[in-house]
């Protein structure tokens, strides 16, 4: 069952998490994880996201993050 629609409004912050299938891991080494966040910095920098706290784990991440003013491309 697919689950419901998240309400949005501008300058909401959410709690979202990514994690891998099957709980294996996300990032194949650290360049991985660190072009995750050149992309976060890069979409922050172009005003698309504002991002308060993030938690990179071996097989999930976890983003607090408000709701894009405007769309950026990436």
């Amino acid at each position: 069952m697919a689950r419901p629609l998240r309400i949005q409004y501008p300058g909401a912050c959410y709690h979202v998490t990514s994690r891998g299938n099957e709980r294996k891991a996300v990032f194949s080494d650290a360049r991985d994880r660190d072009d995750l966040l050149q992309r976060l910095s890069g979409l922050a920098e172009a005003g698309a996201l504002r991002v308060y706290a993030w938690a990179l784990l071996p097989n999930h991440f976890h983003r607090a993050r408000t709701a894009a003013r405007r769309r950026a491309k990436c």
